[in-house]
């Protein structure tokens, strides 16, 4: 009985990941402006990773592999801020036209 409960639970999480994930591929491709589309993809790589392995960490039980998928999560959750905005960074700086879609100060701060 706490197998199928711990297999519904996973799956659970499993499932809202990968929806969160669809969520984000078909806004990458509706979205026409760059940075939309970088908030977009940020969302399926903090929300949709997070949810797909805590259900993985769910369905593995309580052992040392549970300890890496951690580890996992806490690496994406610290790294796709920052690469988010070094790119979101570098589009305002190179994007001759970005004043047209949206305000950015003359010194190309976010």
């Amino acid at each position: 009985m706490m197998a199928w409960i711990q297999l519904i639970i996973g799956g659970g999480f499993i499932g809202i990941g990968v929806m969160t994930m669809c969520a984000a591929v078909l806004g990458l491709y509706r979205f026409h402006y760059v940075l939309n589309r970088m908030h977009a993809s940020a969302m399926a790589d903090s929300l949709g990773i997070l949810f797909v392995i805590f259900g993985l960490m769910i369905l593995s039980g309580f052992q040392f592999g549970t300890l890496k998928l951690a580890l996992i999560i806490a690496f994406f959750w610290l790294a796709g801020p920052v690469s988010a905005h070094m790119i979101s960074k570098l589009e305002v700086l190179i994007n001759e036209n970005l004043e047209e879609e949206c305000e950015v100060s003359k010194d190309g701060d976010l």
